[in-house]
């Protein structure tokens, strides 16, 4: 067995016992290996509301074992709630802060394992960092998705109906049904936006038990997980097997190559990367475009595909993606199980999993080849996620190629630069942008304005018959997991940095060459250039150039802004 630090760190804190025990710990309490139980719950949104059940579900079951679980909150905020005002602009922060806080949480107090319980885009990416810092015995149980409303309504519709609304396509009668009925339970939003993606990360990176990503949120399955992950972390506490044997450089490998299976978010780029960092990895962003160029995309959910996102469990759930991709992954890495991804698998096909979810399916009246494709019939063999390079992008942009109208692979687009989203979103629902166009909006990553999501512009776009296929959308921004259509975000270096996204001028020719992996200006003000030329115009741009002063003055918004890295690496603060 081995040596517990909890046991340790008693001996050297003789406060620690009577502290326990008056919040009602037992001196035989005291004697057991202690896991920290983490969560987001709160009252902030569906993904994390019903989260305390599963805390205590994980409890109860660290009990069981033997253990002692404590309870620790750190509450996630929603992307969704943040969506379209100032408020979005905290989103990649609070990543950050809570990250931080579970850190703190578990080095003031050390503890001998944790169980750690999220279910969306910004918490579950930072339980997933500290862990990462923490380097303890670690489970992560994820707290499911909703089921989607009437006629498979699901949230990311919410924006393009928001535009129609805006435009007077639908009444307010129509657009206030939708409202109303898009989150009919609790869970993260049923599509394959960030929060389904990352809840999909966890489990591929080995640290959530296998078959629990994307479950029911009001489902007894997602219970007795819970339950069976504080079980599972005092057996690791025991066994002395920490996070960091278990998260390896293939294990992210094998995250991005589910990624691409999955047509994941774009936000993964920014979450992966940092998880890596916390672990002591190197990765960036190239890792993608590589891995993807040969990826099979076999994922028939939204938003790039049909289904909602509790279909997934229904047809195998992660499980059953690995299965058909198995060829590719490394199946030797260790899980949080104790045993390796190819015995997991193995143990999955012969312990009901898949008869259950096939039960749901035949109530649907669907067949799992509708949700998963086989690797021989995929949607795609080029992967879904590309990472564009050239003048306008020296370190690199990101674009969700699946999710792209083919029409829109190869153009000469000319720029229309906003230096906010409110001054872009506006000229797009008054008409003041044309087919041809190509949407700027700068002075929006983590430095400028601290990276937030630009989805109600992109839906803006994709909800308009005569921009979809024929306007791109071009930031230092980023882009919500519902995001679809040709929206490149990540531009790098930013312009608050002085990038090339800062220099361009009303009428310069943007090429998108998305098979080329191509970002490029290759005009100045309607009139094509040679590259020599267009060099010499950006070098003079640059040298008249003057930073804006910083947006923020105070609080955490000037803390993550003076210290959060470039997108391609993560946009961790260092």
């Amino acid at each position: 067995m081995e040596k517990l630090i909890n046991q340790e760190i008693r001996k050297i804190a003789p406060e620690m016992d009577p502290l326990r025990m008056g919040m009602g710990w037992t001196a035989e309490d005291l004697e057991k290996p202690s896991i920290l139980i983490e969560s987001t719950f709160g009252d902030s949104h569906p993904g994390s509301a019903h989260l305390f059940e599963l805390a205590e579900e994980a409890r109860k079951g660290a009990a069981f074992e033997g253990g002692k679980g404590a309870r620790y909150f750190a509450t996630d905020i929603c992307d969704g709630m943040a969506q379209g005002h100032d408020g979005i602009n905290y989103s990649l922060a609070s990543r950050e802060i809570i990250s931080q806080l579970i850190e703190i949480h578990g080095s003031a107090t050390p503890f001998d394992g944790g169980v750690f319980i999220a279910s969306c885009d910004k918490g579950l990416p930072a339980n997933l960092i500290g862990i990462g810092r923490l380097n303890i015995p670690s489970v992560v149980v994820l707290g499911g998705v909703m089921k989607a409303g009437p006629d498979l309504l699901t949230l990311e519709m919410i924006g393009k109906y928001s535009a129609m609304y805006q435009r007077g396509e639908i009444t307010k009668e129509r657009f206030d049904f939708y409202k109303h009925n898009a989150c009919p339970s609790c869970g993260a939003c049923s599509f394959m936006g960030t929060a389904g993606t990352m809840q999909v990360m966890a489990e591929a990176l080995g640290l959530a038990l296998p078959g629990s990503a994307l479950l029911p949120g009001d489902s007894k399955e997602l219970l007795e997980y819970a339950n069976e992950a504080g079980r599972q972390a005092v057996r690791l506490a025991r066994a002395g097997i920490k996070a960091r044997d278990v998260v390896t450089k293939e294990a992210f490998e094998n995250a991005v190559i589910v990624h691409a299976a999955i047509s994941g978010s774009t936000n993964a780029l920014l979450h992966l990367p940092a998880i890596a960092h916390s672990f002591g990895i190197s990765m960036d962003a190239k890792i993608f475009d590589e891995m993807n160029r040969d990826a099979h995309y076999l994922l028939n959910v939204r938003p790039t595909g049909f289904w909602p996102a509790q279909y997934v469990y229904y047809a195998g759930g992660v499980p059953a993606i690995m299965e058909e991709i198995r060829s590719m992954l490394h199946l030797d890495v260790m899980t949080v199980t104790g045993k390796t991804l190819g015995e997991n698998l193995e143990e999955i096909k012969k312990s009901g999993y898949y008869e259950r979810g096939a039960e749901y399916l035949k109530k649907y009246g669907i067949k799992r080849t509708d949700v998963i494709k086989p690797f021989d019939e995929p949607l795609g063999t080029h992967g879904t996620i590309g990472i564009l390079y050239g003048n306008l992008a020296p370190d690199g942009a990101v674009v969700k190629h699946s999710a792209v109208p083919k029409e829109m692979f190869h153009k000469v687009l000319c720029a229309r630069p906003f230096d906010c989203e409110e001054d872009a979103i506006d000229a797009i629902l008054k008409k003041k942008i044309h087919p041809g166009d190509a949407v700027l909006i700068r002075y929006e990553g983590p430095k400028g304005s601290g990276m937030p999501e630009m989805f109600y512009t992109g839906e803006a776009i994709c909800s308009d018959p005569e921009l979809a296929a024929s306007v791109a959308l071009i930031t230092d921004g980023r882009f919500s997991g519902a995001s679809k259509g040709p929206v490149i975000g990540h531009v790098s270096p930013e312009a608050a940095e002085g990038g090339p996204i800062a220099l361009i001028e009303e009428g310069d020719l943007i090429e998108l060459d998305i098979d080329a992996r191509r970002l490029a200006v290759v005009g100045i003000r309607g009139e094509r250039k040679t590259p020599e030329e267009i060099e010499a115009i950006l070098k003079e741009r640059k040298a008249a150039w003057k930073a804006p002063k910083g947006r923020y003055s105070e609080g955490v918004l000037k803390l993550f802004s003076e210290h959060a890295v470039s997108p391609m690496k993560g946009g961790y603060m260092e």
